[in-house]
């Protein structure tokens, strides 16, 4: 997203954000009606031109929101509204960031009844079935089978096993994927579940499974090095290389590197 979406995205959404952590229950309403208006913005490039179109006034898109979706609850027209009145480099950035703002609220939901942890977990350990189980990974992003026949497959996999915040969002990315790879969708998920608690994500692959003392080390010496507390995903794999592997966003650290890190806070410490 260029410089001039990417202001007007972060823009809108934090005139959302406290909007979406003052919804409480109503935050799943509000996620599923703005993905509403997603839907409706992917399916007409008349009304993308619309609402993006620079020249047109604010004004006249504001009206155009509530003549086509006055019937929502205040707060999504209120929203939409806010991301329309914004600029945009291309048309699809605006869906995007409407999309986004849907995630956010179903996080805020998460986060006000006390599940935002329980949700990332379960999403971590959904990408890690995933990543394991190629086969479903192929079946369930599978763009010739049609969205009902993804989402069944959903159902038959993790039906009634998920939060139902975690079941909402993989019920998004899974059945309206918008040109988003499954996993890569869901580590961004798992990113903005961490950034919503204060986090960064440390994706760590070891050869055998880590003990608690050993994760909580292990997250000393990463939130040393990058100065923030660390949210700390373990899968298993034992053929991988140097006994472990952690990366942090674009990051990757083996553990040679996670070695010598250890070494300079022991002697920093005495």
């Amino acid at each position: 997203m260029r410089g001039t979406s990417q202001a007007s995205r972060d823009d809108a959404m934090r005139q959302f954000d406290p909007v979406a952590t003052a919804a409480g229950k109503d935050g799943i309403v509000l996620a599923e009606q703005l993905f509403a208006v997603v839907d409706a913005l992917d399916s007409s490039g008349s009304l993308r031109r619309a609402l993006t179109d620079p020249a047109r006034p604010g004004t006249d898109k504001a009206s155009l929101v509530k003549q086509l979706f006055g019937s929502l609850d205040p707060r999504t027209v209120d929203a939409v509204t806010a991301f329309a009145s914004g600029r945009w480099s291309e048309e699809a950035d605006l869906a995007e960031s409407i999309d986004d703002a849907g995630e956010l609220a179903l996080f805020a939901h998460a986060e006000n009844a006390g599940t935002l942890e329980a949700v990332e977990e379960e999403l971590f350990r959904v990408e890690r079935i995933l990543t394991a189980e190629r086969d479903l990974l192929v079946a369930m992003s599978n763009r010739s089978a049609s969205k009902e026949q993804r989402l069944a497959l959903l159902e038959a996999t993790l039906g009634g096993k998920l939060h139902p915040t975690t079941h909402a969002l993989l019920t998004r990315v899974v059945g309206v994927p918008r040109g988003r790879r499954l996993i890569p969708a869901i580590n961004a998920l798992l990113e903005l579940a961490a950034d919503r608690r204060g986090r960064s994500v440390a994706n760590v692959t070891a050869a055998v499974e880590l003990s608690a003392a050993q994760r909580q080390r292990l997250a000393g010496i990463l939130e040393d090095a990058y100065g923030r507390e660390m949210q700390i995903n373990v899968a298993v794999d034992p053929e991988v290389l140097g006994g472990i592997r952690v990366q942090v966003g674009s990051e990757v650290v083996d553990g040679t590197v996670l070695g010598r890190l250890d070494e300079a806070r022991r002697r920093l410490v005495g």
